[in-house]
C-alpha cells in the first residue's frame, strides 16, 4: 500500500516532530512511502541521502482561509500523481482537513499523528474543525500515554482506537563515532579538558534556557571546568543569546545553532551530560514526549529534566537521569553537579538509557501497532 506523510516539520529542521516523521519514513521505507514536507534550506541535498521519495512544496501553517488551499491543491496533485492509497497526517490543523477533504472526496483513508502542541493549540483555537478530522480518521496516534490522556480529555464522546508509538531515535546514535572525528571536533570546540552539558531543543518558551543561564554562574563555582554545548533554533534565539552575554557567559558556551540531524549524534558524544529544563508554559504546550532526551539516552548520557508532560515516560528518574523542580534552583544545581562530579554514577545512569532504549524505545516494534 503507497503511503503518503504529510508533515510541516521534516529535516534538515531540527526538532521533536521533523525528527520523529524522518524516522517513520526511514522505517517504513521497505514499503513505498512519499513524504510531503515544507521547503527549506539544504532540503535538496539531505533528500538526496534517502531512498524515499520527499515533495517539497510552500504549505502555510495558518488555518486560515484561503491560505492552507494552497497545501490541499499541492497535495491533491501529489495524491494523483504518486497513486497514493493511504495518508499518515501529522500537524493535524491545517494538514489534517486536507486528508479529511481527500478522504471525502477520493475515499483515501488517513491516520493522524499528534506530538504535543498540534493538540494544545487545536484543543484551543478550533476544537470542532480537529474534532471532524479525528472522527474521520482510521486511528489516532499520540506519542506518549501522556498526551493519550489528554486527548481522551478532551474529546471524551468520540470513540477512537489511540495508539501510543513512542519516538524512537535513528540507529546512528546508538553508533559510536569516528574517534578521530570527535577528536577534531573537541579540538575546534575546545572542550579538551571540559565537562561538558549539551542541550538540543528549539528555541522556545518552555524548554527551561533562561532557568539554566541563570543558575550557570553557581554552577561553574562546584565545576569551573563546564561548558554548554547549545544546539537548536527557534524565536527566542536573539534573546537568549542576550541573556548569555548579559551573565558573562559567552566564554563557557558554545553556541552550534541549527545542525543536519545526521550530524547531532557526534555532538551528543562530545558531552558528559544531557540538560533539558522543560516546563509548561502559560504561552506553550507541555513537552508531550521529548525526543531529544531518547536521542541522548540512545548516545549513553545521562538526563537532567524538568517534570513537565511525558517527560517522565522518556526519563526514568534515579535510573537515566534526574528528573528535577526548574523552579527550586538548588534542586537544579546539585542534580547537574552530581552527575559531572560523580562520573561512575553518570555512566550507570547513561549505560541503563542506552539498555532501555535498545530494549523498549526501537521503529520495528513500535511500527506493529499501526
Amino acid at each position: 500500500m503507497k503511503t503518503l506523510i504529510i508533515t510541516l516539520e521534516y529535516p534538515p529542521q531540527i526538532g521533536g516532530v521533523a525528527s520523529y516523521t524522518y524516522n517513520l519514513a526511514k522505517n517504513m521505507a521497505g514499503e513505498d512511502v512519499v513524504v510531503y514536507a515544507p521547503k527549506m534550506n539544504g532540503d535538496v541535498e539531505f533528500d538526496r541521502k534517502n531512498k524515499w521519495k520527499v515533495t517539497r512544496g510552500k504549505p502555510n501553517f495558518l488555518f486560515v482561509w484561503p491560505r492552507w488551499l494552497r497545501m490541499l491543491a499541492q497535495v491533491w496533485s501529489l495524491v494523483k500523481k504518486e497513486k497514493i492509497q493511504r495518508i499518515y497526517v501529522h500537524n493535524a490543523l491545517p494538514a489534517g482537513y486536507v486528508a479529511y477533504l481527500l478522504k471525502k472526496f477520493k475515499k483515501i483513508p488517513y491516520i493522524v499523528f499528534f506530538h504535543g502542541t498540534d493538540l494544545e493549540l487545536g484543543i484551543k483555537n478550533k476544537k470542532n474543525k480537529l474534532k471532524k478530522v479525528c472522527a474521520a480518521a482510521e486511528k489516532i496516534v499520540v506519542n506518549s500515554n501522556f498526551l493519550q490522556n489528554k486527548f481522551k480529555s478532551a474529546f471524551e464522546d468520540l470513540k477512537k482506537e489511540i495508539t501510543v508509538i513512542y519516538p524512537c531515535p535513528d540507529d546512528v546514535f546508538l553508533q559510536k563515532a569516528p574517534e578521530a572525528e570527535l577528536k577534531k571536533l573537541k579540538s575546534q570546540l575546545a572542550l579538551e579538558g571540559k565537562s561538558v552539558i549539551i542541550t538540543v531543543a528549539r528555541m522556545t518558551e518552555g524548554k527551561g534556557y533562561p532557568h539554566l543561564i541563570r543558575l550557570l554562574p553557581k554552577i561553574l563555582e562546584k565545576v569551573p571546568n563546564l561548558v554548554w554545548l547549545i544546539i537548536g533554533d527557534g524565536p527566542k534565539k536573539d534573546e537568549i543569546i542576550k541573556s548569555i552575554q548579559k551573565n558573562y557567559l559567552q566564554n563557557v558556551t558554545r553556541f552550534i545553532g541549527k545542525l543536519p540531524y545526521t550530524d547531532l549524534p557526534k555532538y551528543y558524544q562530545l558531552a558528559d551530560l544531557f540538560v533539558l529544563l522543560t516546563h509548561p508554559d502559560e504561552s506553550s504546550a507541555e513537552e508531550a514526549r521529548g525526543t531529544a532526551f531518547v536521542e541522548a539516552a540512545a548516545s549513553r548520557l545521562p538526563v537532567v529534566a524538568g517534570p513537565a508532560g511525558g517527560v517522565e515516560e522518556a526519563v526514568q528518574n534515579m535510573q537515566t537521569g534526574l528528573v528535577v523542580d526548574v523552579y527550586q534552583d538548588q534542586s537544579i544545581i546539585s542534580a547537574v553537579t552530581e552527575l559531572l562530579r560523580n562520573k561512575d554514577y553518570a555512566k550507570q545512569m547513561g549505560r541503563a538509557g542506552m539498555e532501555r532504549v535498545m530494549r523498549e524505545f526501537n521503529w520495528p516494534e513500535q511500527l506493529k501497532k499501526l
